[in-house]
């Protein structure tokens, strides 16, 4: 069962809108149940349930510890735009690996989606709730590759030839492009700024993972 996000008032947990319609529909969760919910200060609670409705779940704290599941480095991926199963795959798998937030990229080789807001933040926020995260990484654009590189903060490129990707200081942002690679124009922007995972050639959603886990650490990704 995931984590749930919700609101505290000394020992009384209240839970509302979609999360409530989740545990009374999906999850059939009943009165006496036990269920974790995450504060954003840093907190794991065990809740057991006194009502279950599709508009509201309230419970009990029944137990409470420290909970720092953050990444102590902050790494933003910019992720050119992908095909939309591809997309919503990268914001899943690398919101629970870690990633701070998203920043989606109109490359010159980018397939062409319509934008999708609700939808990328609804996917974040179930990864986020799923790995037991403090917060939900927000998902900006879609911008152009060169207003977006030259707003961000600490910006590196991944591509293949570059030099091997460590472990990045707080603050970077992780440029990764779409299935058919950088133009050249993007290549050159970027300079010497380009970071690399090896010799072989990976899908744009497997090299999104790979990156976020090796920017932040091996130590802080289990």
């Amino acid at each position: 069962m995931p984590h749930f996000f919700a609101e505290r008032d000394g020992d009384l947990v209240r839970i509302t809108g979609p999360d409530a319609r989740h545990l009374a529909r999906s999850l059939r969760a009943r009165p006496g149940e036990r269920i974790a919910v995450v504060e954003p200060a840093g907190r794991l609670l065990t809740v057991r349930l006194d009502a279950v409705a599709p508009e509201e779940v309230t419970g009990r704290v029944e137990a409470e510890r420290e909970h720092r599941p953050e990444p102590p480095v902050a790494v933003t991926l910019a992720v050119a735009m992908l095909p939309a199963a591809s997309l919503e795959l990268v914001l899943s798998r690398c919101t629970e690996a870690g990633a701070a937030g998203f920043l989606l990229v109109d490359a010159d080789r980018s397939v062409a989606r319509a934008s999708r807001p609700e939808r990328w933040a609804t996917i974040c926020r179930e990864a986020a709730m799923l790995a037991g995260r403090l917060v939900v990484p927000p998902v900006r654009g879609p911008f152009g590759f060169a207003g977006a590189w030259r707003d961000a903060e600490r910006p590196y490129l991944l591509d293949r030839g570059g030099r091997p990707l460590t472990p990045l200081d707080a603050g970077a942002t992780l440029f990764v492009g779409p299935e058919g690679g950088w133009a050249p124009a993007e290549r050159d922007l970027a300079g010497d700024r380009v970071l690399g995972l090896g010799p072989r050639n990976l899908r744009a959603d497997t090299a999104a993972l790979v990156a976020v886990a090796r920017a932040i650490g091996p130590e802080t990704v289990s």
